[in-house]
């Protein structure tokens, strides 16, 4: 399973992001974000403990790391839209993409979002179950 680095963020996600979903807020420059929060987001998802991952398979892998890249908040502004970019370089890099209706995408990212933080583990694992439901292996071109 490849993983999302820093420069993957940058220079894909970020970028993206910046450019295209900009909006009426627009999304300020990746030199400003919150420095170290973005590196434990792209972490954690691969993280063990006892030799064991503590996010087994791919979607539960996904889910939390668009949970913290939404909840963490590494960048000024602009989280929930670097979050689906960051989401979907990951399943890109991973020869996987989402077939979902892109209102329903929006609808449950916003309610991800919206998630107490004392219900982490639930939104992860709604997000976990959503990402399952819609997966599907990129076809080769």
């Amino acid at each position: 399973m490849k993983i999302v680095t820093v420069s993957d963020v940058r220079f894909i996600a970020h970028r993206y992001a910046q450019t295209e979903l900009a909006y009426d807020e627009p999304i300020p420059d990746f030199e400003t974000r919150y420095p170290g929060i973005l590196e434990s987001c792209l972490v954690v998802p691969f993280q063990k403990f006892s030799g064991r991952d503590l996010y087994r398979g791919f979607a539960a892998k996904a889910a939390i790391l668009f949970y913290l890249m939404t909840e963490g908040h590494p960048f000024q502004r602009g989280n929930k839209r670097i979050a689906m970019t960051t989401l979907f370089t990951f399943l890109y890099v991973n020869r996987k993409w989402l077939e979902v209706d892109t209102d329903e995408m929006y609808e449950f990212a916003v309610w991800v979002a919206a998630s107490p933080e004392r219900a982490k583990d639930e939104a992860a694992a709604a997000m976990e179950k959503f990402l399952n439901k819609y997966l599907v292996k990129l076809k080769e071109t």
